[in-house]
């Protein structure tokens, strides 16, 4: 097996691709080492190495966050051991219980009177800014939408990259105003 690794515009992430399909649909992000054990037998071996703060499963990559005092020379062997045993033994990525934990629909917050501008909202992250930022590693999902700003949350390599804020201003930002003129700013929560 061969895992090949991907550098991510946050220094302290990088990105693991395993060949194989880790998550068939959605994706899972974990901060927690006791969370991660409890959801995911491969985040659990993951957060077990010294220097792992976050675990992100994407379709067919995972994300790794590391601690300042750690250094990638001496993480990833570890990391790539993990994964390489997790996927030779068959085990499943996430337990029994679930697959990825996406946003609850509870969670999202929107007036009824703009359903149609978040349903466009959606779309467009979804077909335009997701894939791309899928490709460094991380993953943004819509939050809600109140007084024309919209509220997203970061996930993976987006959460704290330095660049992140230039993303959702510069990027997401202009490319939602572009298409939606009632869109003002966009937020990350």
């Amino acid at each position: 097996m061969f895992i090949q690794t991907e550098a991510t515009p946050n220094p302290a992430t990088l990105k693991f691709l395993p060949g194989k399909v880790v998550l068939d649909s959605g994706t899972a992000d974990f901060r927690d080492a006791d969370e991660a054990a409890a959801q995911s037998p491969l985040a659990g071996k993951l957060f077990a190495i010294d220097g792992v703060t976050g675990v992100f499963f994407g379709y067919d990559f995972v994300t790794i966050t590391k601690d300042d005092a750690s250094e990638w020379p001496h993480l990833k062997p570890a990391i790539l051991a993990g994964i390489m045993e997790h996927f030779m033994s068959d085990a499943p990525v996430m337990a029994e219980q679930g697959a990825g934990n996406e946003i609850a629909p509870g969670e999202e917050f929107y007036d009824e009177s703009d359903e149609t501008i978040v349903a466009t909202i959606k779309e467009l992250l979804d077909t335009r800014v997701r894939p791309a930022v899928a490709q460094d590693g991380g993953d943004i999902t819509f939050r809600g939408y109140r007084g024309g700003t919209v509220f997203l949350h970061m996930k993976g390599a987006c959460a704290g990259c330095p660049s992140s804020t230039a993303t959702l201003k510069h990027g997401i930002q202009n490319l939602l105003r572009h298409f939606i003129p009632e869109v003002q700013g966009v937020e990350a929560v």
